[in-house]
């Protein structure tokens, strides 16, 4: 199992996620590589991704660079199907009853947000809750058919505790959380399923909290 050591921005904390690329630079935030390709025989393709973070007194800091052969937006809005386009994904288990959070966000910061204790009757977070997530793009806001491309992008995230919206979390300090990080892309020309921790399943699957790795904070 994996483990990574989240560090602390206590000074010049982002109001707005475009702030963060050069906030993290500036920290020295190293990128993590998402490069377990789990089902080879079936999904080989492998784009080059990476993620980093850190946390301050009220959010978490999430940013992701991604390079592949193509991409696509067409979700059409928060809560939509964001996994079938060019998609990060960050899921996570915050309190020890069971229940984890799915985090996706497409290449142009269409977010979903669910939380439950299995993939099955999951609950969606309510707009109100969404909303308080800032997000930034490389590649904008606009929706985009599959574009058969070499494309780099990338999205950043501002992501307040409150996101987490069934439960209630004041602090990450000193916290150790079971996560995994993803990209995918369901209907890609090339279809494809990477994790940051690896996932030993017959098939594609991230729901799956007992192959999450370890963040401690």
């Amino acid at each position: 199992m994996k483990t990574l050591q989240i560090q602390k921005i206590a000074v010049g904390s982002p109001q707005q996620a475009a702030e963060l690329p050069a906030l993290l630079d500036d920290a020295g935030i190293a990128f993590q590589p998402i490069n377990q390709v789990n089902w080879p025989d079936e999904y080989p393709y492998q784009p080059v991704v990476a993620f980093r973070m850190a946390y301050t007194d009220q959010a978490l800091l999430l940013h992701f660079r991604v390079s592949e052969e193509s991409v696509r937006s067409v979700a059409g809005a928060d809560n939509g199907p964001v996994w079938e386009d060019s998609c990060v994904e960050f899921f996570s288990i915050p309190a020890n009853d069971g229940v984890y959070y799915n985090m996706e966000c497409n290449c142009t910061g269409r977010l979903l947000v669910g939380g439950g204790i299995g993939r099955q009757g999951r609950e969606r977070a309510p707009q109100a809750v969404l909303d308080q997530v800032s997000r930034w793009s490389s590649l904008g806001t606009g929706d985009m058919e599959e574009r058969p491309a070499p494309a780099q992008w990338e999205v950043a995230l501002i992501i307040p505790f409150s996101t987490y919206f069934l439960h209630h979390i004041t602090s990450m300090e000193g916290c150790t959380m079971r996560a995994n990080f993803y990209k995918c892309g369901d209907k890609l020309s090339k279809p494809h399923f990477l994790s940051w921790n690896p996932i030993n399943w017959p098939k594609p699957n991230f729901h799956l909290p007992d192959f999450f790795g370890q963040l401690q904070f």
